[in-house]
């Protein structure tokens, strides 16, 4: 089958070519049609089968008919870096037909974003709270639109932005075409759609599994051996790009700095850091310049980098689902990939948990010649010997055993005074 069974436009379907699309996803196949349609859709897809382009094509075809340089569709999503890819996926499928697409998102000056507002675009992509600044300050409309997107509803209803998302519901057009993703169904994404949509469309591609094309290695390690554990994985183990994955932002700083010292072009991608320092990691990321890239779970969703050959989570995840999404960076597009995960004994329950999703045993791997036995290092206490220790003075000790007692007043004194500061 080709995407030429959909009767898009031409100038999409050039599109299409120059970027090497061959064959329709199942997730396209059955997406497609009904958006075009104009059906309201509810649609669950494993990570890296194409999702974005399922929801864009046909959203491109509708704008290539009406009036242009003013909002007709809403994308919202819940990070920056799945904003710019959804930006990047329009703009690339859009070349030709002159719709433009614009990003709203926090981090960055808003001062290009207010300007194309002001010029006009078709197409808004947007994070929660910088659109609903752009509305309270009057640059951004939205009685205009006419289709609406809510992508990966369930990680922004992880990230607190159901509410948001609640207040954009009220200022968008109730007669509109929505499209609703997310991985898993929560209840309180059920409650969303039920009153968001309109006789939906069910969309389910896949379970909520890892992909086929992932091949998992647990590997056993005591808390103080894990980075040099990670070091020495790195250096014998034939990889492409890296991507690794920490449990916080202050660590994911940490380990890549660690591993940049031992040789390798190393980059950290976390919420601490600036937009700026984010978009230039992982466009270095992307063009092979650092071959590693330590990041928290900002990157498990959205993350869309050509030839991650290995996931390694140095730290275990919190859910099965985040586990499912983090490995889902590599394995993509039906191309091979390795997740490799170092596991304590605190991660016992976890492990469980992922044999059952993925209904087989996680293997287990050690690496030869690897010392798991070497002792955790020895904190050094302060030279300093502790207070309790220091010989006090027989006139000193005499001192201080006596000491009056407070008076009643002057302890409430004392209170009063601490009270007004």
């Amino acid at each position: 089958m080709s995407f030429d069974q959909f009767n898009l436009d031409p100038r999409l379907l050039a599109g299409i070519r120059r970027l090497g699309y061959l064959t329709p996803t199942p997730i396209q196949m059955k997406a497609i049609p009904a958006a075009m349609a104009g059906d309201d859709l509810i649609g669950t897809a494993q990570t890296g089968t194409g999702k974005t382009a399922a929801f864009v094509l046909p959203i491109l075809n509708k704008l290539l008919t009406g009036p242009r340089r003013r909002a007709r569709v809403l994308i919202v999503t819940p990070t920056r870096e799945l904003a710019e890819q959804i930006h990047e996926t329009v703009r690339d499928l859009a070349t030709g037909t002159g719709l433009r697409s614009a990003t709203l998102y926090g981090g960055v000056s808003a001062s290009p974003q207010v300007r194309a507002l002001r010029e006009g675009t078709e197409i808004l992509v947007a994070c929660p709270g910088r659109l609903l600044d752009h509305v309270r300050q009057g640059y951004a409309r939205l009685e205009t639109i006419e289709i609406l997107v809510l992508d990966e509803a369930d990680r922004m209803l992880d990230m607190g932005f159901l509410p948001d998302v609640k207040r954009i519901l009220q200022l968008v057009p109730a007669k509109r075409q929505t499209m609703l993703f997310s991985a898993t169904f929560p209840p309180e994404i059920e409650q969303l759609a039920a009153k968001t949509l309109r006789s939906p469309r069910r969309i389910a591609i896949g379970q909520s599994r890892p992909a086929h094309t992932v091949a998992h290695a647990l590997y056993s390690v005591p808390p103080h051996l894990k980075t040099p554990l990670l070091l020495e994985l790195l250096k014998r183990t034939e990889t492409g790009s890296v991507l690794i994955f920490t449990r916080t932002k202050h660590r994911a700083e940490k380990l890549s700095k660690q591993i940049g010292k031992a040789g390798f072009r190393a980059t950290s991608l976390h919420s601490d850091r600036s937009q700026g320092q984010r978009q230039s990691a992982l466009t270095g990321f992307r063009s092979g310049h650092y071959q590693v890239m330590v990041a928290t779970d900002i990157a498990a969703r959205g993350l869309d980098v050509e030839g991650i050959s290995h996931v390694i989570n140095f730290d275990m995840p919190a859910t099965a689902d985040d586990y499912i999404h983090r490995i889902g960076r590599t394995g993509r597009a039906e191309r091979s990939g390795d997740a490799f995960t170092l596991v304590t004994p605190d991660d016992k329950d976890m492990i469980r948990s992922l044999e059952k999703i993925i209904g087989k045993p996680l293997p287990r791997q050690t690496l030869e010649g690897f010392d798991y036995s070497a002792p955790a290092p020895i904190v050094l206490a302060s030279s300093r010997p502790p207070a309790q220790s220091i010989r006090e003075s027989p006139a000193l000790h005499a001192s201080r055993t006596r000491r009056p007692a407070a008076s009643p007043g002057s302890l409430r004194r004392k209170y009063a005074r601490s009270r007004t500061r």
